[in-house]
This record gives C-alpha cells, structure tokens and sequence, in this order.
C-alpha cells in the first residue's frame, strides 16, 4: 500500500503534475470541492480503507459545447496514468465526481449539483437558511488549485460567512433552542427520569456547541466530525470542559451545574462580540421552580432586534435547516431542500 498522503495534497499534486498538462489551453478552474473527510483536512489513513485516491473537479466555463466537453473527457480518459503516488486513478464520464472520479463540469452544473441553485446570481435570505451548514462548508473548504475564470474563487470568498443579518437571525433562533429545554434536565430528574435527564443534557451541549460555531461565524460539519471542529474553536478550551463534566455527571444537579457553567461561558462571549445590547449573562432560578437556568430567551430576543431584514423579522425563530432538520437524506438532497423554502411562507417582494 502506498504511504498515506491528506487527500487535499495528493489532489492538488494530482491536479499539478498531471491533470494541468492535459486541460492547457483552456479556461478553467480545478480543486477539490464537494463531499469528503479530505475536503474537510480530516482524513486519516483511516480513510484509505476504501475507494481511495486522487479526485478533483476540472470546471468549465457555461459556454463551452457540448463536443469540446465531450473532447477533453476523452483526452482526460486516455492520458490518466493508472496510479499517482501509488494510488489508483478512476476517470468518470459522468458529472459526478464520485470517489477519486476526474470529473469534467460546467460551473452551472457544478453548483446545481452541490447547492441546488447557481449562486453567481445571489443568494436571498432563503437560499442562505435552506441550504445546509455541511454544502455551505464543502464550497469553502478543500481548494482551488487553478482559476482562471475566477467565478469559482468568488463565489468561494462570498459563501464563507453568513450576511449579518442571517447570521444575527440564525443566532437568535439557536438561543432560542437552549431556551426551550433549559429546566428540563432536573424535571425529568425529579420525576425518577435519570435517561430522560442525560439524554436531554446530551442535546444541551450540543445546542451550546452550536451557540460556538454561531457566535464564532464558523459552520459546522456534518456529525462525524462535529467534535472534531468544535474543538479547533477559541470557545473550547472553556466550554468543552463544563459540558463534558455535563456528561459524565452521575447526578442531576451535578449535570445542570457544569451546564449552567457553559451557559454562562457562552453568554459572556456573546457579550464580549457587542453585536447586540449586553444582556446579563449570569444564571438564574426558572420561576418558583429549584432549576437553575439563564434565561436564553433574553439573549434571543437581543439578536432579533439587531436584525433588520424585513422577511428575517417577519419569521418564527425556526431557524435554518440545520436547526430544525438533522435528517442526513435530507439535508443531502438540494431538490428537496429547495421546497424547504416554502415552510417560511412567500418569499416578501
């Protein structure tokens, strides 16, 4: 077996010393984009287990024929060396680009594939909430190697954070999440539910790791490596303690204690953004009731009067795809996420 190479260098290697020479002479732009642990700079040589190799995309611009697509396909087709660096190539003819697949695409087809609509156009507020975190990341991760349309370099720089005011609104729905279920864990504790509380401790830590990604303007992978990113973030070192003492907690008020310590943790980093009025990001009782919670409402509230879209205002905080969907079907199928776009009601103008 060859030595493992991070599948992001054996592509771009790939793409230098062999893929280049044969698409010369015409505009276009290659990398590694898309679906993928590579894609991500996760890979391990765990990753060679199956299907490994090298991969990229070669992007055409929308004006090229049929038969000049048709004719690089084919150069492409008998030019591939059976291996690089030990690993073996696969050329697809389709416009998938499977697996270590050389796949030949125009920009246009690219993007439907991925996205599920062609961004060059402009994003509206509901392409950005109806188009999971996982794509949003597959666009600005993995890399461009070769541009010389330049479209897919922009479109990459113009994804890589949420507008302001979807972000604000996006941040505003996952405060309101926390909210929701904060007392929860020491009220099924109270009834004798000792599952019922971790389970829900479990889903707390993970709606205040996603409060990190949210706050620090990151997008969150897929579950497989949701921890892993989590940890690269600068609200770690201090969140990640408290809510893996949450989890490890055999009792209930020990389990709410490390998660009050996390609430708080966050809270003070969303003060310390200045994106919204400061809001007390100290714990409180949850009314009458012997349940410590902060009152994550507050923070909701605090975010959706900083949003001034009008379409963004109008909308319950259902939040994004992300966050009322974790449905993998789902969320890997931009046909249906595009009819996603009709549980906020008709677009406004």
């Amino acid at each position: 077996m060859a030595d493992f190479v991070p599948g992001l260098e054996l592509a771009r290697s790939f793409y230098a010393e062999v893929v280049a020479p044969i698409v010369a002479g015409r505009p276009h732009a290659a990398g590694l984009l898309g679906y993928g642990s590579d894609v991500l700079g996760y890979d391990t040589e765990r990753s060679t287990d199956h299907g490994w190799g090298p991969r990229l995309q070669v992007i055409l611009a929308d004006d090229h024929a049929s038969d000049d697509i048709d004719a690089l396909r084919l150069a492409l087709h008998e030019r591939l060396p059976a291996r690089h660096r030990g690993w073996p190539v696969r050329f697809g003819w389709d416009d998938v680009p499977d697996q270590h697949h050389v796949a030949v695409v125009t920009t246009a087809a690219f993007y439907e594939r991925w996205l599920g609509f062609d961004p060059r156009r402009g994003l509206d507020v509901f392409d950005w909430i109806t188009t999971p975190e996982q794509h949003l990341l597959e666009m600005t991760r993995g890399g461009v190697f070769h541009d010389d349309l330049g479209e897919v370099t922009r479109v990459r720089a113009e994804l890589v954070h949420y507008p302001d005011d979807v972000w604000l609104w996006l941040l505003a729905c996952q405060w309101q999440r926390l909210a929701q279920e904060e007392p929860f864990v020491g009220r099924t504790a109270e009834v004798g539910d000792d599952l019922g509380s971790r389970v829900l401790a479990a889903r707390l830590a993970r709606d205040v790791m996603l409060l990190c990604f949210r706050l620090e303007r990151a997008y969150a992978p897929y579950p497989k490596w949701f921890g892993t990113a989590f940890a690269h973030l600068d609200a770690a070192p201090e969140v990640g303690p408290a809510l893996t003492r949450a989890l490890h907690a055999e009792r209930a008020d020990e389990r709410e204690a490390a998660l009050v310590d996390a609430y708080e943790a966050v809270a003070r980093r969303h003060n310390a953004l200045g994106v919204t009025e400061a809001v007390d990001p100290t714990a409180r009782p949850f009314h009458a009731r012997p349940f410590r919670v902060l009152d994550a409402a507050r923070f909701a509230d605090a975010c959706r009067a900083g949003v001034t879209d009008p379409q963004l205002r109008e909308l319950p905080t259902i939040g994004g795809v992300d966050q009322w969907s974790d449905n993998t079907d789902l969320r890997q199928t931009p046909a249906v996420l595009r009819r996603a776009r009709a549980l906020y009601g008709p677009p406004q103008g």
